[in-house]
């Protein structure tokens, strides 16, 4: 039952010395603020950090070629070498782990190499198969992107990035079906759109010319060569594996020596996603570590000052006992102005961070979308606040411990004859 009279007692003990109960109390404040504001930037860094890899599959690996280290099979060392299409075939046929296998080609850029009519402006051309939009997600704003019937049939088709359309056409109008002119060679437009992802590969998606892979080998006389190739693993399958497979039938495919570590280049970007994730994991324990220890100096200023409290109140204590006060009465007095003290600053302090995150929050979320900022969403999550409550309230009945065993310690004779 809610006992009033106790609680104006302890209200009045604690207000009983203003100046020293709020110096007391900024400690715990403090830490509270420094802990909340810390958990929000960490957050705001760790999801600016997965925006900017949104719609880009993080499961993913990449190969390019690159000069042999290791002369083999009577080929000299420093070789230079290609892909080709029929590795493709043999990957697919041999690699369990894989999911998607996205083979890509690099066009030439040059001024105003992209015109339709009396508009023109420069941009990156790129072959591309189908499955990389599962690699690099599009945002699609007209039509469609390249499918397998545009491989097949060696359709001069194209997929537009935004900024292309942009500067080759009016707001509004719809591009599908129009002829553009890239490199000199005509092509029609099936699709415009957007690239989700901040992660550029070969350039930006929105400022390029994407082709069928098989007509960019034709239209640019490739042969059979492959510059880039993209892959992504099943899900639950090691990305790791998949890549050493993969360098493995390329290496034998291409008379590459086995132990050559240089010819087949890659990043792996499931390693260094879950590198990121490591990292976060880290940041978040630390700054757990910091924050809570700055909570548990203002505990031990909370303990001092309660200390300080029964040290004055040691007449009152024992009359009290002399009384008849039950040793749980004198405990739970304690214990309660303890956190009372440290739940009043504690909770001020957190309103105060959380309004401090979301006024920034405010200022982030109003910026111009072309705006890159590296930090987003800095607020804490409904859970982590009921955390940082739950310390709150365990510090500070820890607080009270040591004050209300030294209160237990009072004898009534020894208290009464104090002066």
């Amino acid at each position: 039952m809610f006992d009033l009279d106790k609680w104006q007692e302890i209200w009045l003990t604690i207000t009983r010395n203003k100046t020293r109960s709020i110096f007391t109390a900024f400690g715990v404040f403090w830490g509270i603020l420094m802990l909340t504001i810390l958990l929000g930037a960490g957050k705001g860094l760790e999801s600016g950090m997965m925006d900017g890899i949104k719609g880009f599959a993080t499961n993913s690996c990449f190969f390019y070629s690159d000069q042999t280290a290791v002369a083999y099979h009577g080929f000299k060392k420093g070789r230079s070498w290609n892909m080709h299409n029929s590795d493709i075939k043999v990957i697919r046929a041999n690699v369990k782990e894989l999911k998607y296998l996205a083979p890509i080609l690099f066009g030439g850029r040059s001024e105003n190499n992209t015109i339709r009519g009396d508009k023109a402006g420069s941009f990156s051309v790129r072959g591309c198969y189908p499955d990389y939009a599962k690699v690099e997600a599009q945002d699609i704003i007209f039509g469609r992107y390249i499918n397998n019937v545009d491989v097949e049939e060696v359709r001069k088709v194209c997929f537009i990035g935004k900024n292309v359309y942009e500067k080759l056409f009016k707001r509004g109008e719809n591009p599908i079906g129009q002829i553009i002119r890239s490199n000199g060679i005509y092509y029609q437009i099936i699709g415009v759109g957007a690239g989700v992802s901040q992660i550029q590969i070969g350039g930006r998606s929105d400022d390029m010319v994407v082709l069928p892979f098989s007509t960019m080998q034709r239209a640019y006389n490739q042969g059979d060569i492959i510059h880039f190739m993209a892959a992504t693993t099943q899900d639950g399958s090691n990305a790791k594996i998949m890549e050493e497979e993969i360098k493995a039938i390329l290496k034998s495919q291409n008379n590459i020596a086995p132990e050559d570590d240089r010819a087949v280049g890659s990043f792996n970007i499931a390693e260094q996603f879950k590198m990121f994730s490591y990292l976060f994991l880290g940041i978040r324990i630390l700054i757990w570590i910091v924050g809570t220890g700055t909570l548990l100096a203002g505990a031990i200023g909370v303990s001092n000052i309660m200390l300080v409290s029964v040290r004055e109140r040691t007449k009152e204590i024992g009359i009290r006992r002399a009384l008849g006060a039950k040793p749980w009465n004198i405990i739970s007095q304690i214990m309660n102005e303890s956190l009372v003290l440290t739940a009043i600053a504690g909770f001020i302090g957190l309103s105060v961070g959380v309004a401090i995150l979301s006024f920034f929050d405010h200022i982030i979320q109003n910026l111009p979308p072309d705006n890159n900022v590296f930090i987003k969403n800095i607020v804490i999550d409904f859970k982590v606040a009921l955390l940082a409550s739950f310390i709150l309230i365990i510090i500070g009945l820890m607080a009270g411990m040591l004050p209300a065993w030294r209160a237990m310690q009072i004898k009534p004779i020894e208290a009464l004859s104090e002066e």
